[in-house]
């Protein structure tokens, strides 16, 4: 875990512990359940795990609040965000019941506690109740994340930014934006992850936050 202590030096050595098991298990569940693609696996450090912090290196969630992963796929951000905020609770959810079963045999081999992982649509997300952030990863352009979270998301706001969604996001992120809903009614901001992580496969990718 080399770039884990790089860039995150400071880590409590049983959550190091816990980030130093993943590539063993995520390779055991590979090989039963593809979910990661075999370059991607060789690489699980830096294109999942590290990319999956890159929301811990501009958002810090508080105690006690309620994170969704909408469309977790193997658990990316959700896993590594879990491992690195045991105080907050993270629920993790897919449309594919196999990444599920990962997902759970996982959270289940670290003993994350903060971790519930369900399988359901997007139309079946209201019965988990009301989040502080929703967070996605590659799922679909960011209007139509909006459409979908707008009403998971509680009223209350206790974070430096309202609630609202969290996505990891590739490439010109321009035409996503200006198909947003009533232009400039939803405040949005881009993050460049390469002003954190300085690996070239960070180059063109970033975090984008809109508020609910």
């Amino acid at each position: 875990m080399d770039l884990l202590k790089k860039y995150f030096p400071n880590l409590p050595a049983k959550q190091v512990a816990l980030f130093e098991r993943l590539p063993a298990l995520y390779s055991e569940w590979n090989d039963k359940i593809n979910v990661i693609s075999r370059q991607d696996i060789e690489n699980l450090e830096e294109r999942h795990i590290l990319h999956s912090l890159a929301v811990a290196a501009f958002f810090q969630f508080k105690p006690d609040a309620r994170v969704l992963d909408l469309g977790t796929g193997g658990g990316f951000p959700g896993i590594p965000l879990a491992i690195m905020f045991p105080a907050v609770s993270f629920t993790l959810v897919d449309g594919t019941g196999k990444k599920i079963r990962v997902v759970q045999e996982i959270a289940a081999a670290l003993d994350l506690k903060n971790v519930e992982a369900r399988h359901a649509r997007v139309e079946e997300l209201r019965m988990f109740g009301q989040f502080d952030f929703v967070l996605s990863r590659g799922v679909a352009p960011i209007d139509k994340l909006l459409n979908w979270s707008k009403k998971l998301l509680k009223t209350r706001h206790k974070h430096a930014y309202p609630n609202g969604i969290i996505a990891l996001k590739g490439g010109d992120l321009r035409k996503e934006t200006d198909a947003l809903p009533g232009k400039g009614k939803n405040y949005t901001e881009i993050f460049p992850i390469r002003e954190k992580f300085t690996e070239p496969f960070f180059d063109e990718k970033f975090v984008l936050y809109v508020q609910g």
